[in-house]
């Protein structure tokens, strides 16, 4: 009842078949003293100074391709903080506004050179430029929380989601202070055309 089968006839004769399995590996699995040695490479190459030549020539490419999509707006080698197309509608909204904030090195500049010429002719007038630029960088974080608070809506309405993914609100207040030419990746809209 439970025992073998004495009848020749139940036995099926199993061949080992190469049959290509549903995934399509259609190998057998190798051993894996085999996969191991297929595995091994040595952890300091042979010749350390023309892989690390290698490495640094690689390296360079990359900067260099990266570099170029930053100025033309080609997001496949941007890095990958710059990618996506909520990271192209913040650098947009950005560029296409006017901001205080990217007015603050230049004004620093003039206001502390006055300063610094003023200070032993006239200190009252030194110490004014001193309050005009504090009072002009508060203006300028003013500025830019309300620009966050209006970027917030204007991403919720394109995106329909309730909050931007963190991080945003960094990346759009570091690019508000920079001033506009040296922003990376580079602007691709006027000031006034607002991302659809």
């Amino acid at each position: 009842m439970f025992g073998r089968s004495n009848d020749p006839q139940d036995a099926t004769p199993v061949t080992a078949q190469a049959t290509p399995s549903p995934d399509g590996k259609g190998r057998p699995t190798p051993k894996r003293k085999e996969a191991e040695a297929a595995n091994k490479r040595p952890l300091v190459p042979t010749d350390r100074k023309a892989a690390g030549k290698a490495g640094r020539q690689q390296a360079k490419e990359q900067r260099d391709r990266e570099y170029r999509a930053m100025q033309t707006g080609d997001e496949r080698f941007m890095p990958a903080k710059d990618r996506g197309p909520q990271r192209r509608f913040v650098r947009d909204w950005v560029d296409a506004r006017w901001n205080l904030a990217e007015l603050i090195l230049p004004a620093a500049a003039v206001l502390l050179v006055v300063q610094l010429t003023l200070s032993k002719a006239a200190p009252l007038l030194a110490a004014l430029a001193i309050l005009v630029l504090y009072v002009f960088v508060l203006a300028a974080i003013v500025d830019g929380w309300l620009m966050w608070r209006r970027l917030k809506k204007a991403f919720a309405a394109k995106f329909g989601i309730d909050a931007p993914p963190k991080g945003t609100m960094s990346y759009a207040l570091i690019r508000t202070f920079q001033i506009r030419p040296s922003r990376m990746p580079k602007p691709q809209v006027k000031h006034g055309q607002r991302p659809s």
